[in-house]
């Protein structure tokens, strides 16, 4: 018999050839990669296929935000597909009529915040000595005349503003009509999901597709109250402190508050430089109290009230997420980018909700936070 030492009968030939903790770190590097791996691929994908995906993340946003109006109108029984009809055309008839009011607030009320600007740059230039105060005056200027430009480009027909516009009522036609299937066919959900992939599989998916979906849904809507009242809040008090222009620095307070702490913070800034060179710094200063007071009523009261049923990200993470979205895709990628980690936050929770302590998972698999959840 042979009793030799050869490969494999040693006494340590069981061992691995690394320790436990190095391997569970290269497995979580595999998975960390393979994961990174994927969502470039998905990033790159979506940015070639803009055209399609743009609408379709629009869509999936006003579904989210017109999914209660929706549901109203076919406990009123009324037809799903006239249901979703109606919802569509108050849609068109809100943005379109809002959109109107923000527009001509901001083209009325332009030319004298862009040079209540210029002015405040040459008081801080003034008062203050502060070299970075030369190039404000100017930059107020140029886009002044950027706007006065683009508004003639636009008026003489130009190519390229033809171009432009086509593009974004075609994304608008398509966004709407993606919007009308989705609230129409929002209870064949389930079915697709179990269709995709059968049995367990598929009871995940819809969990993970419920928690993403509730995610947006919660972002919207919150999003939109909170800005309502942050613009009608600090138009009033920029009105009782006769802040010229206060109806379109209002107006750009509720838009910016679609991008998260960069919009009130640009859309703020401006409101305390006009109340600057037009009323002096001590309104100045009371624009600035009521700006601040705005926001941490924003921050400690309606935050916590309004959206405490969406995913709460870190400031840091939002910024992260912000600045990331536009280096992808400019403005567009701005806006989008919060409610798409949002709901990457929720397939996460979701995910290790079921998998992590196999705690929240009835059982039929489907997760008891999220069972009752959707639209």
């Amino acid at each position: 018999m042979h009793t030799g030492t050869g490969p494999g009968t040693g006494p340590d030939s069981g061992k691995p050839l690394l320790p436990e903790p190095a391997r569970r770190v290269a497995a979580w590097c595999v998975v960390v990669l393979l994961v990174t791996g994927v969502a470039a691929v998905g990033v790159w994908l979506a940015v070639v296929l803009k055209t399609a995906v743009t609408p379709l993340l629009l869509a999936l946003l006003g579904t989210a935000l017109l999914g209660p109006v929706h549901g109203w109108l076919i406990r009123m029984r009324v037809n799903r597909g006239l249901a979703a009809g109606l919802t569509c055309v108050a849609l068109v008839a809100v943005v379109g009529g809002a959109g109107y009011i923000v527009v001509k607030a901001l083209i009325d009320s332009a030319d004298q915040i862009v040079d209540s600007v210029r002015v405040a740059g040459d008081w801080i230039k003034v008062h203050l000595g502060i070299s970075a105060a030369d190039n404000l005056g100017s930059a107020a200027g140029n886009l002044k005349d950027l706007i006065s430009k683009w508004g003639t480009q636009a008026a003489s027909g130009v190519l390229t503003g033809l171009s432009l516009i086509g593009s974004l009522v075609a994304t608008s036609v398509l966004a709407l009509l993606l919007t009308f299937f989705f609230l129409k066919d929002s209870d064949r959900a389930s079915g697709l999901a179990h269709s995709i992939l059968p049995g367990r599989a598929g009871e995940t998916l819809e969990a993970i597709g419920r928690r993403a979906f509730g995610a947006v849904e919660g972002f919207m809507r919150g999003t939109t109250l909170i800005a309502l009242i942050d613009a009608v809040c600090i138009t009033v008090g920029l009105l009782i402190l006769r802040v010229p222009g206060a109806v379109g620095l209002g107006a750009l307070v509720f838009v910016g508050a679609y991008i998260p702490y960069l919009g009130a913070a640009i859309s703020g800034a401006v409101a305390v430089l006009v109340a600057l060179a037009d009323r002096g710094w001590v309104i100045a200063v009371w624009t600035l109290g009521v700006i601040l007071a705005v926001q941490q009523l924003e921050g400690h009261i309606l935050q916590p009230m309004i959206q405490s049923r969406t995913v709460q990200m870190h400031p840091a993470m939002v910024m992260l997420a912000i600045t990331a979205g536009a280096s992808v895709a400019g403005i567009l990628g701005m806006l989008l980018a919060v409610p798409v980690t949002a709901a990457a936050f929720g397939v996460i929770g979701e995910l290790r909700t079921r998998y992590s302590s196999g705690e929240g998972e009835g059982p039929s698999g489907v997760s008891r936070e999220t069972s009752g959840d959707g639209s």
